[in-house]
């Protein structure tokens, strides 16, 4: 089994160059590792062996179909990992043994030892404690998830080999994992496993900024609803639940959130539904 990992990064080449560093403990090295930026800045300064290419443009749907483009033809499985995600040594030996061993599981997410996009974010230095406390599981399990989560997801490519990310979700691209892996639940079984564990470190730099993040908070689920790729329940769910949120938490937002930026985009994306003119490309403008 060949299997590559892709990493989609903007802004963040120390991020990546750490990140890069931790994959060569791999006890299961990939058969090819790229990482894409939308700039030459993004290169990071040491590469580990990896091969670093610059999208036509920016924004993580397009950087990820750019890494489809480049490694299509050369792998049986894809990992995507966000720039600041830390596996664990064991990472890649798990995803071959679950793809191996699961014919019909066409997709999955790992275990998430810790995740720090909840919070102010986590160091590399706390990543790498928790990792060498972690203990891999005496019993491996699946449960069947409605979609990946996009800081570690791995594809089986020959099962849905035409599928794409989304480039109508632009720059940080929200919901766009859900897409994705809507399309590959067509034709198997999406799962959540701790056959592989990592640590995402949820880096705040370079992230989209609030009142974009905050749009497409809104507009990006009812777009998925309209294209068929997210239940209407999911969608208001989640849409309602983050507008909540952002309106209780702008009274005292947490340092690392822009809550009132994130409220801002919220409304101005309801604006939008009624006058019916919303489109996630409309972050673009904002």
């Amino acid at each position: 089994m060949k299997i590559a990992i892709a990493i989609a990064t903007t802004g963040r080449p120390r991020t990546v160059a750490e990140t890069l560093r931790r994959l060569t403990r791999q006890t299961r090295a990939p058969d090819r590792l790229v990482v894409v930026g939308a700039a030459t800045e993004d290169a990071p300064q040491v590469t580990q062996g990896a091969e670093f290419f610059v999208a036509p443009g920016r924004g993580l749907s397009l950087q990820r179909n750019h890494a489809l483009d480049l490694i299509a033809d050369e792998a049986d499985v894809v990992v995507f990992i966000d720039d600041d995600y830390v596996p664990e040594p064991g990472f890649l030996a798990g995803v071959e043994r679950l793809f191996t061993d699961r014919g019909e599981v066409v997709a999955a997410s790992g275990h998430l030892i810790a995740d720090g996009i909840h919070s102010r974010g986590l160091t590399f230095e706390e990543a790498d404690a928790l990792i060498a406390a972690y203990r891999q599981p005496g019993d491996y399990r699946l449960v069947d998830d409605t979609g990946t989560y996009g800081c570690n997801m791995a594809f089986r490519l020959s099962a849905a080999p035409r599928v794409r990310f989304d480039e109508n979700l632009p720059l940080y691209s929200w919901l766009e994992d859900t897409d994705f892996s809507a399309q590959y639940a067509r034709v198997g079984r999406v799962v959540r496993t701790n056959h592989f564990a990592g640590v995402h470190l949820g880096v705040k730099s370079g992230r989209t900024p609030g009142v974009r993040l905050g749009y497409s908070q809104i507009v990006n689920p009812l777009y998925l609803v309209r294209k068929g790729t997210a239940a209407p329940r999911f969608a208001l769910g989640l849409a309602s639940r983050n507008l909540i949120a952002n309106i209780v938490k702008s009274l005292r937002p947490e340092p690392w959130i822009d809550r009132r930026g994130r409220l801002r985009g919220n409304l101005l994306a309801l604006a939008d539904i009624a006058r019916g003119r919303a489109d996630p490309r409309r972050v673009l403008e904002l």
